[in-house]
């Protein structure tokens, strides 16, 4: 008998997009439990009942001081212990946007020198200096990470305001590539990395859309995979040739929740 995915989406004040994330996880039969951080803080032993920990998008107590700061600070001092026993036993952790801005503040993300609470890279201001919104491609530069599997590369929405990734130095930037830690590139029109605007939206260095940690079991990525779950979600999606929802037609942003719930079925 196989085991029914368990999915904690953690919340915060201004958070935005757990009931979507939720959602995405329960269309591949994953049972899901969403909870604000500070139920979590108040009881931390219940992360361990989960096999999955998503930080879903939005505007975590408003991105005062910098994006996912103060949900970062407070999980980095409160939960560090329990975060690490969850991923130390085998459990996935995604972060989306605003989850992906606490990852990597928190450490977790790329985590390259496997300790917690040290930030190696950081999401910071667009280029444009303005908040993007709009559809992307991306290339996968990486198959190690479990959420990838055989995805073919997608097409997603974005919509962020710092998702420019740096690191803190040049070493950490040849790291990232050498370690296979780099899971989504911006991508032109042709598919290929690219440093352009608009299609890379943000000027992240290497064109990074996403990264994976040394056990591949955790992810974190600007572009939304939750909001371009079905079919109906594609841009394009008026000038197909049918008016309706078909069942089996699922969009893009799909295959990161079918293949964490398959990887828990076939791992726990």
């Amino acid at each position: 008998m196989s085991t029914t995915p368990s999915v904690l989406v953690l919340r915060a004040a201004g958070t935005n997009c757990d009931p979507e994330t939720a959602y995405a996880f329960e269309l591949f039969d994953a049972r899901t439990e969403t909870l604000h951080v500070n139920q979590l803080l108040a009881e931390p032993e219940r992360l361990a009942r989960h096999h999955v920990l998503a930080f879903p998008g939005g505007f975590a107590y408003g991105d005062d001081v910098a994006a996912g700061a103060v949900w970062a600070c407070e999980l980095r001092s409160r939960l560090a212990d329990a975060l690490g026993r969850f991923v130390d036993d085998g459990g996935l952790v995604l972060g989306i946007c605003n989850g992906f801005q606490a990852l990597v503040r928190l450490g977790l993300l790329p985590g390259l020198t496997n300790t917690l609470g040290t930030q190696e890279v950081s999401l910071t201001d667009n280029v444009s200096l303005k908040y993007e919104d709009r559809w992307v491609r991306l290339q996968v530069t990486s198959r190690r990470c479990v959420f990838v599997g055989d995805m073919p590369a997608p097409e997603l929405p974005l919509a962020h305001a710092e998702g420019r990734m740096v690191c803190l130095d040049d070493s950490v930037r040849r790291r990232l590539a050498d370690d296979d830690r780099i899971v989504f590139r911006y991508a032109n029109a042709d598919g290929q990395p690219t440093q352009d605007y608009p299609a890379n939206p943000n000027g992240s260095i290497d064109a990074i859309a996403g990264l994976t940690d040394g056990t591949g079991r955790v992810l974190g990525l600007m572009p939304h995979p939750e909001r371009a779950l079905l079919g109906l979600h594609r841009p394009t999606w008026s000038r197909r040739p049918w008016r309706g929802e078909a069942p089996e037609d699922l969009g893009p942003g799909a295959a990161l929740f079918r293949n964490a719930c398959d990887w828990v079925r076939a791992n726990r």
